[in-house]
């Protein structure tokens, strides 16, 4: 305990109490460095700092058990709200199952034969009137279907979703959900993400009657150099559209951009504007939000800092060790968000 030349016994200390030694639960949370980028190996050097010795594989393996019994209660505790704005979407993951079978290794012990298959996480990330964000629920599922949708929607309203509090999902197209929220959330808006709906139309482009000079510089272009100022260009331009401050102003870009280039890119423009209308509901909602909601850009990063811990360990041993990571990418990103917001309320 530290110790003042003067008035220990009046000194309430905010951290260690009277006699204690060390930290309280000081290696269950030293877990945390490790969904900020340590691997396994950094971890144990941390701990280190802390017990004075290396704690084993196993050791670690214990202190996630702690990990794993809080995320198994955040997943499943009661919503304390119901949030306007859900961007919905799935990351895939290797996690290891049990084929029944066994084997003899080189020291004669019987081991049960695992093999790795594909997995994808489905989470939804809330989003406030305020610009806050932050996952609500996640789950894992064989794949992206109807059937998988519809037990996620269920999930979320046994923990108290509001079906009509929910005015908006975003998605990025994904199979199954507008069958799904027919069914769970029959008066809930739907929102394409217009990122994906840009992107899509890259598979589509032919690159005929490509430029031979560069309009602006008047240099020659070469076949390469064409394509890609092609590519950049239409894609600069389709992401344009949804930029636009008004629906009406959006309209009015999209008809210049069908107008510009059908003739040049015929499929690539008929890729884009199929089922281009719920694109634009995002229109419906306050100026402030359409950055947040017009995409599902905010939970895609997300997915990119997990898929970094996850490409790390390869193929998780089970499913709770793939959610607990999860678990603990998705603390860190609160506690980015909640810096920032606090960093905010100190310039104010």
């Amino acid at each position: 305990m530290p110790k003042l030349r003067r008035g220990n016994r009046q000194r309430q200390w905010r951290i260690l109490t009277r006699y204690q030694s060390t930290l309280q639960g000081v290696l269950d949370r030293a877990l945390y460095a490790y969904a900020m980028g340590l691997s396994l190996r950094d971890l144990q050097e941390l701990l280190y700092v802390f017990v004075g010795h290396i704690l084993s594989h196993t050791a670690v393996n214990r202190i996630t058990l702690a990990v794993q019994d809080i995320m198994t209660t955040w997943r499943s505790q009661p919503l304390e709200a119901t949030p306007p704005v859900l961007l919905v979407d799935g990351v895939w993951v290797k996690i290891l199952y049990p084929t029944g079978q066994t084997w003899t290794d080189a020291s004669g012990h019987v081991r049960q034969e695992v093999r790795g298959e594909e997995r994808v996480i489905l989470a939804g990330l809330a989003v406030w009137p305020d610009g806050r964000h932050a996952i609500l629920h996640y789950e894992v599922a064989v794949a992206e279907t109807q059937d998988t949708w519809a037990t996620f929607l269920t999930h979320l309203r046994e923990r108290g979703l509001d079906p009509s509090g929910l005015q908006l999902v975003v998605s990025d197209g994904t199979h199954g959900l507008l069958e799904a929220m027919a069914q769970h959330l029959p008066q809930t808006a739907s929102q394409r993400c217009t990122e994906h709906k840009a992107r899509g139309l890259e598979r589509y482009l032919t690159y005929q009657t490509l430029p031979t000079v560069d309009a602006t510089t008047g240099q020659p272009l070469s076949e390469s150099q064409a394509r890609h100022q092609r590519h950049a260009e239409i894609l600069h331009e389709a992401r344009e559209v949804f930029q636009a401050p008004t629906e009406t102003e959006a309209r009015q870009r999209l008809e210049s951009f069908e107008t510009k280039w059908t003739p040049l890119e015929p499929k690539a423009v008929h890729n884009f504007t199929w089922g281009l209308k719920r694109c634009f509901t995002f229109y419906q909602f306050p100026d402030e939000l359409h950055v947040l909601i017009r995409s599902t850009n905010l939970l895609e990063r997300f997915f990119q800092e997990f898929r970094t811990k996850a490409d790390e360990i390869g193929a998780f041993p089970n499913e709770d060790s793939g959610l607990t990571i999860f678990y603990l990418v998705m603390v860190r990103e609160h506690a980015k968000h909640d810096r920032v917001d606090f960093a905010k309320t100190e310039r104010h």
